[in-house]
């Protein structure tokens, strides 16, 4: 989708897609540090109004290419981010089941937020 302006606010763990000036969706994600870096996306959300515009799939290539571009990998636990990669292993590698635990681990001591 090409009118769509993804930002990575990373302060607040959301990477967000809007359209027209308005927030179209998001999803949220924390940064894991062990056993390595990762970024872990735990939600996909898409405002009704723009549900079937590819945001979400826009979303999921840009935090895959986020990932790429600072030499982490991706660790989703987001059940839409997992469908999206099994749909695009060419820019979406598989995480390491450890790295997956450690994540599920990391989200069940700190639910807050999620």
């Amino acid at each position: 989708m090409s009118d769509v302006e993804i930002r990575d606010d990373r302060a607040a763990g959301r990477l967000e897609a809007f359209a027209g000036g308005e927030l179209a969706g998001h999803i949220q994600y924390f940064v894991l540090a062990s056993p390595r870096d990762a970024l872990v996306p735990v939600h996909t959300i898409v405002e009704p109004a723009y549900e079937g515009r590819g945001i979400a799939g826009s979303l999921a290539r840009e935090l895959y290419g986020i990932a790429a571009r600072e030499g982490v990998v991706v660790a989703p636990l987001c059940p839409y981010v997992v469908k999206w990669a099994e749909r695009h292993p060419e820019e979406a590698p598989a995480a390491d089941p450890e790295l997956l635990r450690a994540a599920k681990d990391w989200l069940i001591a700190h639910p807050e937020g999620f």
